[in-house]
């Protein structure tokens, strides 16, 4: 089958600040066909989301229009159109809540999902709704803390079908700016992985979270004076951030049920950092929680017409 050739019932699209990726679906919530570029947010004006996602998606809009429903940054202040975001304690999405963005393309309905706010603590979530929406999809009745691992990783707690509160940690952030911008990137070259310093690491952050600068320099002083490998070196800067991210929201996962959302990999190393604080932390895929969160909204949004 061709890209023309499909036909697709709506399109899902997951719009963030580096990259764009869309979905064509059948009514099951059966994906026909992906696409992906790197029009992100980030890289475009206002004047610029719908000739991007038509670049994208044309070819599966040759044979009729199909609704689009979209979630991340597409929906921010700096986005294609600001989808205000929803105050908690409230469920992760509402189609009522969703905003139509303008659009000059006949075949184009376009439906973007807001996302999420807290006052105290102040906190935003944008995008990492749906994935919520979606792994409560996938796990019906579930009652717990939701860990998102990511640039900007979230910690929610889940009880009765609504986000009750939430936190977010730059942790991810923090180890691409340490690692590519600082001093530090001299002695973390490659890719290489240390599971033991790794976990060393995250135990020596959890109790004494107030040493990570001293910690942090460490790496550098080790490479130089005392041979640190690379390997290990990257693990520690990975144990070190994500311990003591665990150490402040030991509240969200200390004797609670946790379930990852997010990548394979870092997920991995969550789960193993959660592990040895005896936390058996079950994972889902971060791309199966998002299209399971938009197939519930296009179905809710259907079923309201």
């Amino acid at each position: 089958m061709t890209k023309a050739q499909i036909t697709p019932d709506w399109i899902a699209v997951d719009w963030g600040t580096s990259n764009l990726r869309a979905w064509a679906m059948d009514a099951s919530g059966k994906v026909l066909a992906e696409a992906t570029s790197q029009e992100g947010m980030g890289k475009l004006a206002r004047d610029g989301f719908e000739p991007a996602l038509l670049r994208l998606i044309g070819p599966w809009l040759e044979n009729g229009p199909a609704p689009v429903f979209a979630c991340g940054m597409v929906g921010s202040r700096q986005g294609w159109c600001e989808a205000p975001y929803r105050s908690v304690p409230c469920t992760p999405l509402d189609p009522a809540a969703q905003v139509t963005a303008p659009t000059n393309d006949p075949r184009l309905s376009v439906h973007i999902a807001p996302g999420l706010k807290q006052t105290q603590p102040a906190d935003v979530m944008r995008g990492e709704e749906t994935q919520i929406a979606g792994a409560l999809s996938l796990m019906p009745g579930y009652d717990g803390i939701l860990c998102l691992p990511g640039t900007h990783s979230k910690w929610a707690q889940i009880s009765a079908g609504e986000v009750v509160s939430f936190q977010t940690f730059m942790t991810g952030e923090m180890f691409a700016l340490l690692s590519e911008a600082s001093v530090l990137r001299h002695g973390l070259q490659g890719d290489g992985w240390d599971d033991t310093a790794f976990v060393v690491a995250v135990s020596d952050a959890l109790s004494r979270p107030e040493r990570l600068g001293a910690r942090l320099f460490a790496l550098r002083a080790e490479g130089l004076i005392a041979g640190l490998a690379p390997p290990a070196a990257r693990a520690r800067l990975s144990g070190l951030l994500i311990g003591t991210e665990l150490a402040a929201a030991r509240p969200y996962w200390l004797g609670q049920r946790v379930t990852l959302v997010g990548a394979a990999k870092l997920s991995a190393a969550y789960a193993r950092a959660l592990k040895a604080q005896g936390i058996d932390a079950q994972h889902l895929s971060v791309t199966d929680c998002t299209l399971a969160g938009l197939s519930s909204l296009a179905l809710q949004t259907e079923a309201a017409r």
